[in-house]
């Protein structure tokens, strides 16, 4: 196998989504001012029908006036507008150059022209959704369409297209030119029969009823009730007055034909499964027109949910809360913890308790506010009291826990310790996580323990007691953690993982080394207050040593900084992944188990997956049954949520493993079972880079940018498949069997490209020795 050197800087790394392979769909109309109001009337059934669906909605147009698109806007948050170069089409044959609807009925061919997105779904603006749309969102193969339903099963309605990524593109638009120049089509068809021309019956059949043509309910027959989509093809159009012999079709179109307020507060009524950007987009006016506490709870729930924490503050803090309204209560107590308006969410939270059914949640977060202060006495009475509510509250349960335990007795003098701020996992929390500190203080020298370290836990507020034993320490070590990741534990003071207000990190007078820390926000996650750009340069400036352990993260952090910052900040390999250097007396295994182990992330699925969980597990599935003709397969758990992905194999494909939970393990537990076995494959961070630093081949299943940073810094991107891969099983089973088939040979490559990290890790320990000595 080659071995290259790896580079300190390397080529920028590209956006997320390229790296995660996550699908990137939207919807797509041509829209002009006579069909407009068909088209709010549509965007409102699409939400109405799908109310779970939010994906960006193209609008190809070229006359709509400026209060036209407002209209649209109101109707939908992630409205994309691009004109139409309606010039284009001038060259293309037609029927009746004459006729301007003639002419503008090709305008929707422009939708091949956009390089965005991997499936783009058209819908015509006569056309009203009724239905699931759920199987067109996980179609990922061809051009889908229902076929015409007078012409038999050989040519398509355009009424509704299914498009992927290979016909958004140079080649096919370069096919539709050239038939539309030539005339060889339908012309009497325009766009329809282009697309016929060029395809000649090469399409996805759908099934009529996402495609159902008004005409097969002549004679005023009823909308049959699997209809998806209903289409009102032809001259007459609902909203012109429609035709005879139609009402029953019409009547469905009307129920649609709302007013902005009738339609925002029959979504809000909805019962679950909303999409938080339409609850948000609906909602923020309707509590502005109607104060409805309500709908401002489920607003501002779906601000806490995309980390928009001060945003809920505000759409609760805008109406009035009756005093005997639990839930409200609590999800301002929760907002307002988080923004770190503590002695106000204190009061909210109180109020919440008085309900049965809202009072262990809200106990468990006063509890964890408490514990957060600094006060475990607090924490524990909260904790108690809400497992007195709800003996099996988990949360409480935790907190109870944590105010409970006994901080180790440190055993070293002050001057001779350094400070170590680093998010300490519980006991049956994430494995990584529990792993990471003693890794980072290992890469400082073989003692770990409370001679040398004394333990600052992240998410407490870093208040002047904190700041007196931080500074009577030789130094500060910041790292254990993709701590640069905004809802973990959020607070108003970083609006990162550490809790410290910046006139105390100001006033901090010893080095600080910032130690292989992760920019960790997911694909389609970010950061939108300026409060933590404000602390993140501030932390930067006060840094004597800031080292992020990959690339990308490299790459998001001085985007975020001033240039004149961006050489201070450099590649520190995260310690993990040098594991076999840092472990005193570390020895390969002489032998290695029989094994394959796998693990899955649940945190955040909507992020990770988008609508294609369903495939992913079939796919599973499937890589499960024939990697285990190569080794006995075992499901690694590194959270207890991990283990969901055998419970739904189980379930729905009939596929069963053991599972080894690995968040009950302790470190040397990790490390021997990690190192013991012959491949993993992981879609943790940690769940790649532990068994590396080990000796152990990885594969990664990737759901996360952080993933691919990894690969791309050893230059080993063919390590890792995408969750959203169209061939995911039969990757996972060919680059498995690569591994294993030369195992010796793959193993000496890990060494290799470990020697690499190790190189780096040396010389940022050589400067780190001369800024905090030791």
């Amino acid at each position: 196998m080659t071995t290259t050197t790896l580079s300190a800087t390397q080529a920028p790394v590209t956006d997320a989504a390229a790296l995660t392979g996550k699908r990137r769909i939207a919807f797509a109309s041509y829209v002009d001012e006579n069909y407009l109001p068909g088209f709010l009337v549509l965007l409102r059934s699409l939400a109405l029908s799908n109310p779970a669906v939010c994906e960006d909605f193209v609008v190809l147009y070229d006359d709509l006036r400026p209060g036209s698109i407002a209209r649209i806007r109101a109707l939908h948050p992630r409205i994309v507008l691009k004109r139409v170069n309606d010039t284009h089409y001038d060259a293309y044959k037609k029927g009746d150059q004459d006729n301007y609807l003639v002419r503008k009925a090709y305008f929707i061919l422009d939708v091949f022209r956009l390089r965005e997105y991997d499936t783009v779904i058209t819908l015509d603006t006569d056309m009203v959704v009724l239905g699931d749309l759920g199987e067109l969102l996980r179609l990922r193969e061809g051009l889908a369409a229902v076929p015409q339903f007078f012409y038999g099963q050989h040519k398509l309605n355009s009424g509704l297209l299914v498009i992927q990524r290979e016909y958004l593109s140079e080649e096919f638009c370069a096919r539709l030119d050239a038939t539309g120049r030539s005339g060889d089509y339908e012309l009497d068809k325009h766009d329809q029969g282009i697309l016929n021309a060029v395809l000649d019956g090469d399409f996805v059949r759908l099934d009529p009823r996402y495609n159902f043509v008004k005409r097969r309910l002549s004679g005023d027959l009823p909308v049959p009730e699997d209809t998806a989509i209903l289409h009102f093809t032809g001259r007459h159009k609902p909203w012109q007055g429609g035709e005879s012999g139609y009402s029953l079709a019409e009547e469905k179109w009307r129920e649609y034909d709302l007013s902005d307020a009738d339609f925002h507060a029959e979504y809000l009524a909805r019962a679950g499964g909303l999409h938080h950007d339409l609850i948000v987009h609906y909602g923020t006016p309707h509590v502005a027109r109607t104060g409805d506490v309500e709908t401002a709870r489920k607003v501002a729930a779906a601000h806490i949910a995309s980390g928009d924490y001060q945003d809920a503050v505000d759409i609760l803090e805008s109406v009035r809360i009756p005093l005997d309204e639990a839930w409200p209560h609590e999800v301002l107590g929760h907002a307002l913890m988080s923004v770190s308006r503590t002695a106000e969410a204190r009061a909210q939270l109180l109020l919440a308790t008085a309900a049965p059914n809202r009072a262990a949640t809200a106990y468990a977060r006063l509890a964890q506010m408490s514990w957060v202060q600094g006060d475990n006495a607090a924490a524990l009475t909260y904790a108690t009291a809400g497992m007195s509510v709800d003996i099996t509250h988990r949360s409480s349960r935790l907190w109870a826990q944590r105010a409970a335990s006994v901080p180790a007795q440190e055993l070293g003098a002050p001057e001779d310790q350094l400070a170590h701020v680093a998010f300490y996992m519980d006991r049956q929390g994430n494995a990584g996580d529990k792993l990471l500190p003693e890794s980072v203080r290992s890469a400082f020298g073989p003692d770990t323990g409370s001679r040398r370290w004394h333990p600052v836990h992240a998410h407490r507020l870093f208040d002047e007691a904190a700041l007196e034993r931080v500074n009577a320490r030789r130094g500060l070590v910041i790292g254990g953690g993709g701590l640069f990741i905004p809802d973990t534990m959020p607070n108003g003071n970083s609006a990162w993982q550490w809790n410290v207000p910046d006139e105390l990190l100001r006033r901090i007078d010893v080095p600080i080394a910032v130690y292989a820390v992760g920019f960790n926000a997911f694909d389609g996650q970010s950061y939108r207050a300026s409060r933590f750009r404000d602390s993140l340069r501030l932390l930067v400036e006060k840094s004597a040593f800031f080292g992020l352990r990959n690339h990308g993260s490299i790459e998001k952090v001085r985007a975020m900084v001033p240039a004149h910052l961006h050489d201070k900040i450099r590649f520190q390999p995260c310690p993990t992944t040098v594991t076999r250097r840092l472990v005193p007396d570390w020895q390969d295994p002489a032998r290695r188990e029989d094994t394959i182990l796998i693990n899955a992330a649940y945190d955040r699925a909507g992020l990770r997956f988008g609508h294609d969980y369903g495939y992913f597990l079939a796919q599973m599935a499937q890589a499960v049954r024939e990697l285990g003709e190569l080794a006995e397969v075992r499901c690694v758990a590194h959270s207890l949520d991990d283990e969901k992905l055998v419970f739904d194999l189980r379930r729905e494909h009939g596929v069963s493993m053991p599972v080894i939970p690995m968040y009950d393990f302790e470190n040397d537990e990790i490390r021997d079972l990690y190192a013991r076995t012959k491949l993993v494959i992981g879609m943790r961070g940690h769940a790649g880079m532990i068994p590396f630093g080990c000796g152990t081949p990885i594969i990664s299943l990737i759901s996360h940018p952080k993933m691919a940073y990894f690969l791309r810094d050893i230059e080993r991107p063919e390590w890792g498949v995408s969750v959203h891969d169209r061939h995911l099983a039969a990757r996972l089973v060919e680059r498995s069997r690569d591994l294993l088939r030369d195992h010796a040979a793959t193993v000496a490559d890990v060494h290799g490209r470990q020697q690499e990290l190790w190189k780096i890790t040396e010389a940022n320990a050589a400067d780190l020795r001369v800024l905090l000595g030791g």
